[in-house]
């Protein structure tokens, strides 16, 4: 991987207030240094940040550590790594900022490798901890533009906004031929900023007309503003727009088509939403009927182990996989690799490995890493019929 020189000199620029933000204990506490091994042998401590509590709990949180635990299952019965074992040390971010869970892990149980991570905001955060520390960080599912760059010691599974939103535009507008656009994204949230952001020039390389641009605003407090987007909305439809682009997260995303269909939002006009899984077409029930989805993985794709992948996760947790568990299956099957290439689990090490990554069999498809720690593989685009996510071709 390239060391990202000019990168990291502007970013350390950008997070000097987000560092001098730490307590003074914090900044002075000293990394415990890895298990130094002789090979691969014993306990591999890895830790994992995700949200077990709060509102990301349910929609990305527990169903990522379901896949992290079923991946870490079958890779100690199958001998990857040898006699060696992974073990976590699991902490629940609270849907909140993930600082202190990192510190903790850092600091005191002195790991080398962190996976989770969904949201980009909090990932966002972290990223001067991971590099400052030379700690690897491996999100699964944050996907805003531009994150891995900013260290060499930060990856992820899922697509970038600007490899995901231009390739699905490109597929569906194609297919549908929609000349007028509207738009909606959460202006509190990274990654939805940033898939708007993405949406909004492949839309303009395209050639197709953005009629209305609405924001909403998931932290706000007063007088329901977090769930109520019918005037937005309004405003969306009086523009006669032939589809709607949402950019937000699960709960935001699950309002906007319901409160859309409402208004009066035809359902001849689809949803696009990148990032739509079954959990929000469930929520939205038949509102979310027809919409499209740009995404990284399906249940029926014929990638390598996806099939067994999706029995064993119904055999083991009684519930249909979805795209975050598998993206976090695939993640902790890449770590492993990259820990056994390595013959280490010292960051530096892990951090070499997982940068040489070249078309590794995953749930996903054949996966690289790009020169900045970024996803390389083909993204899919779905649509909903009778409630169901399916091929859009």
């Amino acid at each position: 991987m390239n060391i990202r020189g000019f990168t990291k000199f502007a970013f350390v620029l950008t997070i000097v207030t987000l560092i001098a933000g730490l307590t003074a204990c914090d900044q002075i506490q000293q990394i415990l240094p890895p298990p130094q091994m002789e090979g691969l042998s014993g306990e591999i401590p890895i830790g994992v940040v995700l949200a077990q509590t709060g509102q990301y709990a349910a929609p990305y949180g527990l169903s990522m550590l379901d896949g992290f635990e079923l991946a870490r299952e079958h890779i100690n019965n199958s001998g990857v790594l040898g006699d060696a074992k992974i073990t976590f040390i699991t902490e629940d971010d609270q849907s909140e900022s993930a600082i202190e869970a990192v510190n903790k892990l850092i600091h005191e149980d002195g790991v080398s490798a962190i996976v989770g991570f969904a949201i980009s905001t909090q990932l966002e955060q972290v990223i001067p901890i991971a590099e400052e520390n030379g700690v690897v960080c491996f999100s699964s599912l944050a996907s805003a533009a531009g994150l891995s760059a900013l260290s060499e010691f930060v990856f992820r599974t899922g697509l970038p906004t600007n490899v995901l939103n231009p390739e699905g535009i490109r597929v569906s507008q194609e297919k549908l031929g929609y000349q007028r656009a509207a738009l909606i994204y959460d202006e509190d949230d990274v990654y939805s900023t940033s898939s708007n952001e993405e949406v909004s020039k492949a839309l303009a390389a395209s050639g197709v007309d953005i009629v209305i641009t609405e924001t909403i605003q998931s932290k706000a407090t007063d007088q329901g503003k977090a769930t109520d987007f019918r005037q937005q909305l309004t405003r969306i439809m009086d523009t006669n727009p032939d589809a709607v682009f949402i950019s937000a997260l699960s709960t935001q995303m699950t309002e906007i088509m319901i409160q859309g269909r409402e208004v009066g939002i035809p359902a001849s006009v689809p949803y696009i939403v990148p990032e739509l899984t079954g959990n929000e077409v469930e929520g939205a029930k038949g509102a979310a009927d027809g919409a499209i989805a740009f995404t990284n993985w399906s249940a029926t794709a014929d990638t390598p182990g996806n099939q067994a992948f999706v029995q064993n996760y119904l055999a083991k947790y009684g519930i249909e996989a979805d795209t975050w568990a598998a993206q976090s299956y695939a993640t902790l099957y890449i770590l492993a690799e990259a820990i056994e290439n390595a013959q280490s689990i010292e960051a530096t090490a892990v951090r070499d490995a997982l940068a040489n990554t070249m078309d590794f069999p995953t749930v996903m498809g054949n996966f690289s890493f790009d020169e900045v720690g970024d996803a390389v593989y083909n993204p899919i685009v779905l649509t909903v019929e009778n409630g169901e996510l399916v091929a859009f071709e």
